[in-house]
C-alpha cells in the first residue's frame, strides 16, 4: 500500500503543534519550498509538499508524523525569522552615519556668546583650555573610560559632554579637583528644594498631579520626574492657579536653585533636577543609592562630586541612545554630536518621537554638537 501524505493535511489534522503549524502553513503560503514544489506529483493539480512513501500500515504514517514534528520543531526559528523578516526590516534600527549633516555649524545662542564675550575670550580659546586640563588629567581620563564601560557607551561621549559645556555653557574648566573642593563644601548646608517655602514633594501631592501617580510612573525616577515637569510646565509656569500667580520659570529654576542662579553645575553641568531623573538607572548600573528630593545636599554632591557626577553623565548619554533607539528607530551610539545635543537640551524620549513622525532621514546636531563632531579626532586623542 503506498502511503502519501502532504504536509498541508498533517497541519490540518492536528499532528503538528499549534506553532510548528502555523510556520508551516507560513512555508506553504510564501513558497519557501518551491524546489521541493517542483518534485511533487504533475498529476496532484496542488501546491503543496508531497511526502510519499510506500508503507505498511500506520507505523509508517506514525514514523512521518514524528518526522514533520521534529523537523518543525528544528525549523521554527528559522521560519521565524523568515516570517518576520519583511516587516522586521521595514522596522529595523538604522545606524546613524558619523559626522554632521549640516556643513557649517548652526547659530550659537546669544547667551552663550554675551557670557564668552563678558569673560574676554572667545570658542576656540575655551575649547583649547577644556582639551588641555583633560589631557593633563590621566586620572580623570580613566575614571571616564571605566564609567563609559559600565554603561556600555564609547568613552568619546562623555569626553563631547564635557567639552560641549566649557565651551560654550561654562565660563572655564581649571581641574577636576576643583570641583572637589567645591562638592565638599556644599557638604552640611542645610537647604531645600522649594517654591515659597513649599517643598516640591507636598507641591507635586495636588490634585493637578494625579496622572503622575500611576504605577508605571512612580516606579521609575526618570518618568516621574518627567511628568511633574511637563505639569508644572501646562498647568503651573506663568500661570494663577488658585489664587496663586506662579513664576514664568522653568521646573528646575522654580524648585531646584536653593543657593545658586545658575542651573547647572560640575564637571558635566548637570542640573538638580537631571539628577533625580536619572537616579534609578545609576542607582541599578552603579550600585550608588538612589537620591530623593528630600535630601538635597546628597543631590548637590551628586552633580558636583566627578567621582559620582560622571556615573550621571553616562546615563544621561545613555538614556539619549536608548531613546532614539527604541522610539526614532535609529542609533546614534558612533555619532557623538548627535549625543552631545542631546545632553544639552535634553528631553530625549519627547525628541526622538519627534523625529520618527518627522519623516527625515536623519537626527541633526544642533551648534554644540556641531562642534564636537568636528573635533572629533582631537577629542579621540584624548582616550
Amino acid at each position: 500500500m503506498t502511503g502519501c501524505f502532504s504536509l498541508g493535511a498533517f497541519v490540518d489534522m492536528g499532528y503538528l503543534h499549534s506553532e510548528t503549524a502555523s510556520y508551516f502553513h507560513l512555508l506553504l503560503s510564501q513558497g519557501v519550498a518551491s524546489r521541493e514544489r517542483d518534485q511533487t506529483n504533475n498529476n496532484a493539480g496542488r501546491n503543496m509538499i508531497m511526502t510519499c512513501r510506500k508503507s505498511s500500515g500506520s507505523k509508517v504514517k506514525r514514523g512521518l508524523v514524528r518526522a514533520f514534528v521534529v523537523a518543525g520543531l528544528l525549523l521554527t526559528p528559522a521560519v521565524a525569522s523568515l516570517a518576520v523578516s519583511g516587516p522586521a526590516y521595514s522596522q529595523s534600527v538604522r545606524m546613524v552615519p558619523e559626522g554632521n549633516r549640516y556643513r557649517s555649524q548652526p547659530k550659537i545662542p546669544y547667551s552663550s556668546a554675551r557670557r564668552t564675550k563678558a569673560f574676554n575670550s572667545t570658542y576656540d580659546a575655551k575649547f583649547e583650555q577644556v582639551l588641555g586640563v583633560l589631557r593633563r588629567d590621566r586620572r580623570l581620563i580613566g575614571s571616564i573610560k571605566r564609567v563609559a564601560a559600565r554603561y556600555g557607551i564609547d568613552p568619546v561621549h562623555i569626553i563631547g559632554a564635557i567639552v560641549g559645556e566649557h565651551t560654550y555653557n561654562y565660563n572655564t574648566l581649571d581641574s577636576a579637583q576643583s570641583y572637589y573642593v567645591k562638592a565638599l563644601s556644599y557638604a552640611g548646608l542645610n537647604f531645600d528644594f522649594a517654591l515659597n517655602g513649599e517643598d516640591v514633594e507636598v507641591f507635586v501631592k495636588r490634585p493637578q498631579f494625579d496622572r503622575c501617580r500611576k504605577d508605571s510612573i512612580q516606579n521609575n525616577s526618570d518618568r516621574r520626574w518627567t511628568c511633574y515637569e511637563n505639569i508644572w510646565n501646562s498647568q503651573f509656569r506663568g500661570r494663577s492657579v488658585d489664587g496663586v500667580r506662579y513664576p514664568k520659570k522653568n521646573f528646575n529654576e522654580a524648585f531646584f536653585q536653593p543657593l545658586f542662579a545658575g542651573q547647572s553645575f560640575g564637571l558635566g553641568q548637570l542640573s538638580p533636577l537631571t539628577v533625580l531623573k536619572m537616579t534609578d538607572m545609576v542607582s541599578r548600573k552603579s550600585n550608588f543609592r538612589k537620591l530623593e528630593a528630600s535630601n538635597p545636599g546628597a543631590v548637590y554632591k551628586a552633580t558636583m562630586d566627578p567621582n559620582i557626577s560622571l556615573h550621571y553623565m553616562a546615563a544621561i548619554i545613555r538614556d539619549s541612545i536608548d531613546a532614539y533607539k527604541s522610539s526614532g528607530k535609529v542609533d546614534i551610539s558612533k555619532n557623538p554630536g548627535l549625543t552631545a545635543t542631546l545632553y544639552n537640551v535634553g528631553d530625549p524620549w519627547a525628541r526622538a518621537s519627534k523625529f520618527r513622525r518627522s519623516g527625515q532621514t536623519w537626527p541633526k546636531e544642533n551648534y554644540y554638537g556641531w562642534l564636537v563632531n568636528d573635533k572629533i579626532d582631537q577629542l579621540r586623542a584624548l582616550l
